[in-house]
């Protein structure tokens, strides 16, 4: 099995450096109760809310950029129709357990199509599924990063063959599962528990202390959701990996994403060259 990746989007010095800049802004949105001093904003709520906003924003941002920098209709219907794979695949695990079917497909596109294309179906895959089941609110733009990061990374797997690249996929799938829970449960965790709490968040704290109280808080409360995720990312990717992989780089080259468009000059037997 070849372990090619194939850049679907184009990662052009200005779409990388507005992608890098999202990525920096998504992770300062997650980790704002540990970097912002007690007494900065009108009140407690309004950090999140500015970051939700902001975030929003930055996408729009994100891909009018990547469209500027040239997504051909086929990435672009690539995307559509996995985007349209993950909005229906979410709901069959709903989360139940932990279980989760939208990431798989998350981390071999990433893997085959290459970091631009994963952020950017990250992305898409969770706002199409928020509007089909109904999931919009303040977590989504948190949602959509976190699913944004897991494709980007993948894209920036190291390279391997056959057996080994399933099993690095897999791994990084499980891997995967853990590093979304962290980061979506920054999203509540300052407004989720009472202030008196041993795990709560507590402005002001010297960051060791506040960093200890939310692994307490990671561990007692998402950590086995988190397991169900993981073991859901490895066994999709180990039961389906080889097939989609296989799938996903017969479409690529079909597809030829990066073939410069040439148009042919109408010769005298043509309909444009043809005497009336």
């Amino acid at each position: 099995m070849s372990s090619a990746t194939t850049a679907a989007i184009r990662l052009t010095p200005r779409v990388s450096l507005v992608i890098a800049l999202a990525a920096f802004l998504g992770v300062v949105a997650f980790f704002w109760p540990f970097v912002v001093a007690p007494g900065k904003f009108g009140s407690n709520y309004a950090p999140p809310l500015i970051f939700g906003v902001l975030l929003v924003l930055v996408l729009c941002v994100v891909l009018s950029e990547i469209a500027e920098g040239g997504i051909s209709s086929k990435v672009l219907a690539m995307l559509g129709v996995l985007s349209a794979v993950n909005a229906a695949l979410r709901p069959l695990g709903a989360g139940t357990a932990g279980i989760e079917t939208v990431f798989f497909v998350l981390v071999l596109a990433g893997r085959v199509y290459g970091p631009g294309f994963g952020f950017t179906l990250g992305c898409t895959s969770l706002f199409t599924s928020a509007l089909i089941t109904g999931g919009v609110g303040p977590w989504m733009p948190y949602q959509m990063f976190g699913c944004a990061f897991v494709g980007m990374l993948a894209g920036f797997l190291p390279r391997a063959t056959g057996r080994r690249e399933v099993l690095l996929l897999a791994g990084y799938g499980s891997l995967s599962g853990y590093l979304f829970g962290f980061l979506l449960n920054l999203s509540f965790w300052p407004f989720s528990l009472d202030p008196d709490s041993s795990i709560a968040y507590l402005p002001g704290l010297p960051f060791t202390e506040q960093w200890h109280r939310y692994l307490a808080f990671d561990l007692a409360t998402s950590l086995g959701w988190d397991t169900g995720r993981a073991v859901t990312n490895f066994v999709c990717v180990m039961l389906a990996g080889p097939a989609v992989l296989t799938t996903f780089r017969r479409a690529a080259r079909r597809a030829r994403f990066r073939a410069p468009v040439r148009f042919t000059p109408a010769g005298p037997g043509s309909a444009d060259g043809r005497d009336t």
